[in-house]
């Protein structure tokens, strides 16, 4: 079976890196993106609701998993229902630039965002683990690092190319609500297209699919779930991996930090800084997958270590360049964390079809998930009077919340050897 994984070995790659090249380009947009976050801000989004956004996307993310699990488990070919997905999630970012086109009034534009990008949480939701568990199928065992390192790669050079584009973008037309409405439009359908060309992979039928499944929706899920809650060392790995969130919300607010008390011009934090974080997630692609350097537990650790020193430097070091250095780190860590997670999944679950536990994982962690964005833009709130002292205070809270899953990672045997 890996033999044939291998056969089509380089067409898998460039079919999944045509695929993230073009959503590359439109992921510093909409994606855990300084854009998004200086864009609400410019309506007058509070702290709170700013955090909104990354606690959204992880809500849609984490429940709407529930039933793409269900949705894909009779289907033995992943491809076709991979493609549909992508492409509804990124006609859903069309939608919003084609109405922010016809809304005349500013105070209208944050409900029409929060129910586009509702709706574009959603369908990620059902998305991402039926993707993950296809990646993860049409390469073989030994090249399942290597080919999403290439495929990242391909990823983060669309994100550059990008940074780049946003950079002129903004310091032109600052945030108009018609220029971004373009900048939408124009992100959706990258998105779209780019969705079209998982049909240039090759996907293999494994002999050890599971039979047909005809259970009811409660009863599959409430099997998956039993089977999750009884695999002690899944449970532990989602345990050490939940500050990936904490990396999700430090990249929610820091440009704003940065922009608020530091003197860094908005169009440098919406464009230099993202250039910065995909260089970074690049040179990760490169020698830690590509090149495939370090076992996974090495490369899951140094991700948490790095994060630590960062936050570090948030709270002790901000300034123009600390920024650039932070925003290049913050790259390597969330590169590190998106490619050792899909390996670690299908191996720890030990299963063929891991969609169940790519689907439910997601809801043990929601608690921390949505919570920690929102928490963190609350208190900002509450301790505006501080300054830039809150940001501060909660940057170090952080990096204590990320010893803990040091410490937890230290503790779980990898099976990598």
């Amino acid at each position: 079976m890996d033999k044939q994984k291998d056969k089509y070995f380089k067409r898998n790659v460039f079919g999944v890196g045509v695929v993230e090249f073009f959503w590359g380009l439109g992921f510093p947009i909409v994606l855990e993106s300084t854009f998004l976050q200086l864009f609400l801000k410019n309506l007058g989004a509070s702290g709170f609701v700013i955090g909104i956004v990354p606690a959204l996307f992880i809500f849609g993310i984490s429940t709407f998993p529930l039933f793409s699990s269900y949705l894909s488990r009779n289907h033995r070919f992943k491809k076709p229902l991979v493609a549909l997905l992508h492409l509804i999630s990124g006609l859903s970012i069309v939608l919003f630039g084609v109405a922010l086109l016809v809304v005349s009034r500013s105070e209208d534009v944050l409900p029409l965002f929060f129910f586009c990008y509702t709706i574009f949480s959603l369908c990620m939701g059902l998305t991402i683990p039926i993707w993950l568990n296809f990646l993860v199928r049409i390469f073989s065992v030994g090249k399942t690092v290597p080919g999403l390192g290439y495929m990242m790669l391909a990823q983060n050079i669309g994100k550059v190319v990008s940074s780049f584009f946003i950079l002129k973008v903004v310091e032109k037309y600052s945030f108009s609500l018609n220029s971004s409405a373009y900048v939408f439009i124009v992100t959706g359908l990258l998105f779209s297209v780019g969705s079209l060309c998982f049909f240039l992979t090759k996907e293999i039928a494994d002999p050890h699919d599971p039979e047909r499944d005809n259970l009811s929706f409660l009863r599959h899920t409430r099997q998956s779930f039993v089977e999750i809650l009884n695999n002690r060392r899944f449970l532990k790995f989602l345990a050490a991996d939940l500050d990936f969130y904490v990396i999700l919300t430090t990249l929610s607010f820091y440009a704003n930090y940065a922009t608020t008390y530091y003197g860094v011009r908005p169009s440098v934090a919406a464009g230099v800084f993202v250039g910065c974080i995909y260089s970074g997630s690049i040179t990760v692609n490169i020698f830690l997958g590509a090149l495939n350097l370090l076992r996974l537990k090495q490369k899951f650790i140094l991700a948490k270590c790095i994060t630590f020193l960062l936050l570090v430097l948030l709270a002790f070091l901000p300034g123009i360049w600390a920024f650039f250095l932070i925003s290049y780190m913050l790259g390597v860590v969330r590169a590190v964390r998106n490619m050792v997670y899909p390996p670690m999944v299908k191996k720890f679950s030990g299963k063929t079809d891991s969609t169940p536990y790519f689907a439910l994982a997601p809801i043990l962690t929601i608690p921390i998930g949505s919570g920690f964005p929102l928490v963190f833009g609350k208190l900002l709130d509450t301790l505006s009077f501080m300054h830039q002292d809150a940001y501060k205070i909660l940057f170090l809270c952080s990096a204590l919340f990320l010893v803990v899953t040091l410490y937890l990672s230290l503790r779980i045997d990898f099976l990598d050897q």
